[in-house]
């Protein structure tokens, strides 16, 4: 056991900074995780990894929407062999996205056999769950580590009690039963998976793996018990950890539910990394998921990944759908935008942009971003006053006005965020 490992929670917790709960920093492909990093966003292929341009595709589509580690599956010898290919074409496009390999039961085969791969990952993720079982389990999982300490690849030991290690919850369970104060039976649950990822870990570095090569998830399906299980597992771990609720759903549902026990764990300072497990609709976009995820980081304040829109809901003031269009209008802008603005506008995702449909919060909330526009309600005067830096700058009015609003955001972004603009400088200025 590691120095750090060993070290108490509370010492643990008097190491983390500006509320972020310590973790040993961690470096997959270049991207850096725990530490002082940023929360990253990551996402998961559905392709068949064998099907080497369906998968390259998908990747690329995943990075470009913002996915920073992109996880692919590696479940037989096929997709094995396809992955080194995978990653020259996908170089071939500038997509220098790192991947990680999800290998379930056979992991340790796969990577003995095609040393190729094991080397093109930029991580493993095996689950102690089915890494494998009885008298075998122990050995498969030292095989694995020990190809990943040869290829110098950190390994994300990600439990999920969908596979829970059926040994040690039923030893846990017996315990418990015979205990003058026996616990119910889900915070057996939540102590089987913690345990799970805590003594994996500890048997990782035994093999010489050290906490900077280690991250660690314990997923579940239900709000509440993936709280309570992250909970106990920041308090005792020193490693990065991954946070997701695992099959949250469809739509809206899966939404929801990921947000509400993300954003707890993630304003408690727990959570390195975050994927949001969408389930697409037939035929949909599986980018969603990378685009949820980078919403709810944004919206908590923890990281910026494009300008923000502030649009009000609509009331009885609001009969017309003009503003509702011109805010839809300025975010399909925006998004299609972002692209060349991120290489050519330095610090473009911080801006804010306001889009309101009356003059009830209209002028206030305009005034409170960077640029804004106020549209006229139901009854008002025909005119669009627009307001940059808190101050009203001009009145837009007729059928240009979109492409005047947009104008004047283009004009704001070129004086605030273009070269030769110094920092800090505003378009106001």
């Amino acid at each position: 056991m590691s120095e750090e490992t060993a070290r108490s929670p509370e010492e643990r917790a008097a190491s983390s900074r500006d509320g972020r709960r310590f973790s040993a920093p961690v470096n997959i492909g270049g991207v850096m995780l725990g530490g002082d990093a940023p929360v990253v966003v990551q996402s998961m292929t559905n392709t068949d990894t064998a099907d080497v341009d369906a998968t390259v595709e998908q990747v690329a589509a995943l990075a470009r929407a913002g996915s920073e580690l992109v996880r692919i599956t590696v479940d037989r010898a096929e997709s094995a062999a396809a992955v080194p290919k995978i990653r020259e074409k996908l170089l071939a496009l500038g997509a220098d996205v790192p991947l990680v390999g999800d290998f379930h039961y056979n992991g340790h085969i796969l990577l003995s056999d095609y040393p190729d791969c094991a080397a093109a990952l930029a991580k493993y993720r095996i689950n102690p769950g089915n890494v494998g079982f009885k008298d075998k389990k122990d050995k498969h999982f030292a095989q694995i580590i020990e190809i990943a300490n040869t290829h110098d690849k950190p390994v994300r030991i990600g439990v999920n009690w969908g596979s829970l290690d059926q040994d040690l919850l039923t030893r846990l369970m017996d315990e418990n039963a015979r205990s003058e104060t026996p616990k119910d039976a889900r915070a057996v649950m939540h102590e089987s998976l913690v345990q799970s990822a805590l003594l994996s870990a500890a048997r990782a570095e035994e093999l010489g793996m050290g906490p900077a090569k280690i991250v660690l998830s314990a997923k579940v399906s239900a709000v509440q018990d993936l709280i309570a299980v992250y909970r106990m597992l920041g308090a005792r771990s020193p490693y990065a950890l991954h946070l997701g609720l695992t099959e949250a759903g469809m739509g809206s549902k899966g939404i929801v539910a990921s947000s509400a026990a993300l954003a707890v764990l993630l304003q408690e300072g727990i959570g390195d990394t975050i994927r949001i497990s969408l389930t697409p609709e037939p035929g949909g976009d599986r980018s969603l998921e990378v685009k949820v995820a980078q919403e709810l980081l944004q919206s908590m304040g923890l990281r910026a990944f494009v300008p923000l829109v502030a649009a009000c809901p609509g009331c009885g003031r609001t009969t017309s759908t003009r503003f509702q269009e011109l805010a839809q209008d300025i975010q399909g802008f925006i998004q299609t935008s972002m692209p060349e603005w991120r290489t050519r506008y330095p610090g473009v995702e911080d801006l804010k942009v306001a889009v309101m449909g009356c003059i009830v919060n209209g002028p206030g909330e305009s005034k409170h971003a960077d640029i804004g526009i106020s549209l006229p309600g139901t009854g008002e005067m025909p005119a669009a006053p627009v307001f940059i830096d808190g101050a009203k700058a001009t009145t837009l009015r007729g059928p240009t006005l979109a492409d005047d609003f947009k104008a004047l955001v283009l004009d704001y972004i070129e004086q605030r965020y273009g070269q030769g603009r110094s920092s800090g400088q505003t378009a106001a200025e």
